[in-house]
């Protein structure tokens, strides 16, 4: 029972690591638990783990051994609720909107210098809040099904909880998966979304980016058409990247593709430099990656039905699935903090990328506001 599952979270709270997850489409909720509080940190991911990495891979990226692990069903209440909150006296306030909007038109400014051609600008809303945390996700369980939902929480380090739609990549053996998400949309009924040029640039910087960044590490890549997605009350373009790596390079992978120009911009270095300066507050674990790394999983190795003669020989391969820390909040003691942020280009208007991140914030605003649910 999922009770059972939350019971046990409870009386690690402060005290041991947990995670608790649940992958998109899935119906099943996973907890992972650690079984004492050393903070453990990767060095080169060739570990296994429940790994939790920050925006900046130069800060420590964190391990969570899976001591106990424990797999629930989880049947959902609620699907994708579609209600706008009130953000007028928090989001919309007199300090946040012109700093943001002066971030954004210097931004600009040094895109048309040619500078960068693309930044990822966000920023943090601070919420007084005082509420159970696993009532929190279980509300976020119940709304966003097509989401990694998680709660992870390690008594040195912090609590945080999240619904993000992007995966950053997937492996299992030396085959991986990765995408490019970028452009935001609200869903209006059933309409499909009309893409500007803006928006369809901005996703191809991305996906021409992760192309190159790869092309020279692995041993094949091939990647699918452009598609729109929706993630909750969003839509999204995303293009899918496949392709295989040499034995024991999975680090190599995850290095050259975080953080992607979806989360930081291009060219990367200068678009992070501008980050790191301007932002004027530290992302730490925002627009990182977390998820299963290097699990141990059996895969059969016959591929016949009609031949059964094989089908007891099976193989043990390590698979990984990274997902992007987008959607999420920071939860420390009465204090919420909500992160939310998005890709200025050439074409941006700043009003309109400030609204983009009040669209956004509502994934989180959804799960503190119980009268929805």
């Amino acid at each position: 029972m999922a009770q059972e599952l939350f019971n046990r979270a409870e009386n690690c709270f402060k005290q041991l690591p947990f995670v608790l997850y649940r992958k998109p489409n899935e119906k099943e909720l996973v907890g992972a638990f650690q079984n004492t509080d050393e903070v453990f940190k990767v060095k080169d991911f060739t570990e296994s783990g429940f790994v939790f990495a920050p925006f900046d891979l130069n800060s420590d990226t964190i391990l969570m051994k899976m001591d106990t692990v424990l797999k629930v069903a989880y049947t959902t209440k609620n699907k994708d609720i579609d209600t706008d909150i009130d953000r007028n006296t928090t989001l919309n306030n007199t300090i946040e909107k012109p700093r943001y909007l002066e971030l954004i038109s210097n931004a600009i400014k040094k895109i048309k210098q040619n500078d960068f051609n693309k930044v990822v600008l966000s920023r943090k809303i601070d919420l007084e809040w005082k509420e159970d945390y696993f009532d929190m996700y279980n509300r976020l369980l119940n709304t966003y099904e097509k989401a990694f939902c998680y709660f992870w929480h390690h008594p040195k380090i912090g609590t945080w909880m999240g619904a993000t739609p992007e995966i950053l990549v997937k492996s299992s053996g030396t085959r991986f998966t990765t995408m490019s998400l970028a452009g935001t949309q609200k869903s209006i009924d059933l309409e499909a979304p009309k893409w500007s040029e803006k928006e369809l640039h901005e996703q191809q910087l991305v996906t021409d980016y992760i192309f190159e960044t790869l092309k020279d590490k692995v041993v094949s890549l091939s990647s699918s058409k452009r598609e729109s997605i929706k993630a909750g009350q969003l839509w999204h373009l995303r293009t899918e990247m496949k392709g295989s790596f040499a034995p024991n390079k999975f680090g190599e992978i995850l290095r050259a593709l975080h953080p992607t120009p979806a989360v930081c911009g291009s060219p990367l270095v200068k678009a992070k430099n501008f980050i790191l300066d301007n932002e004027n507050y530290n992302r730490t674990f925002y627009t990182g990656f977390l998820g299963e790394l290097n699990i141990k999983s059996e895969l059969s190795r016959n591929k016949n039905r009609k031949n059964q003669e094989n089908s007891a020989y099976k193989s043990i391969v390590k698979t990984s699935e990274l997902f992007v820390n987008l959607r999420c909040m920071q939860l420390v003691n009465d204090l919420v903090f909500i992160y939310v942020g998005g890709g200025v280009t050439s074409d941006s208007n700043p009003e309109s990328e400030w609204e983009e991140t009040v669209l956004k914030s509502n994934t989180m605003y959804r799960v503190l506001n119980d009268k929805l649910h």
